[in-house]
């Protein structure tokens, strides 16, 4: 039996398997707000960049997902967060995403973040958006036709929000 997964502070060795989560999901195009095309090195300096607290989840040597916290905002308004998620695909359906987000709101908070933000949460995702919903972010507000999905054309994002 697998044991229960873990999730830390992820380390510059760890990026060969982060990385092996996150081109399948850039390169899909479906979800995040980055060129689907992004070299190897620029999506390991966004991900990884100095500013970002980024984790990995991994259980028996797999790694299960990852994630980052950063502040969203600067200045006057750098106690507002955001997070990115990418759950690994033989992943999916285990409640690592859910495990991620219980962990950055409990890291944000210990931050001393007072609230998260998601800036580009494509209307199509709905898992996403459910899970999100479901631990209490609100949609603050709808970009209307702001994704250009690879299959359904122009789609609608959201701008959600929770107070920590």
């Amino acid at each position: 039996m697998p044991s229960d997964p873990i999730i830390r502070p992820a380390a510059p060795a760890d990026w060969s398997a982060i990385w092996g989560m996150l081109r399948p999901v850039f390169r899909a195009g479906e979800t995040y707000a980055i060129d689907p095309a992004i070299s190897e090195a620029d999506a390991r300096a966004y991900w990884m960049a100095s500013a970002r607290q980024t984790f990995l989840v991994e259980a028996d040597g797999e790694a299960l997902g990852t994630y980052y916290l950063v502040a969203n905002f600067a200045g006057n308004a750098d106690h507002i967060c955001n997070c990115g998620y990418v759950t690994a695909a033989a992943a999916q359906g285990r409640g690592v995403a859910r495990a991620m987000l219980t962990h950055s709101l409990e890291a944000a908070k210990a931050s001393g973040f007072r609230a998260m933000q998601y800036n580009c949460v494509v209307a199509s995702n709905t898992r996403a958006v459910g899970l999100w919903q479901a631990h209490g972010f609100e949609i603050v507000g709808t970009l209307p036709e702001a994704f250009r999905h690879p299959a359904q054309g122009f789609v609608d994002a959201y701008v959600m929000m929770k107070r920590l």
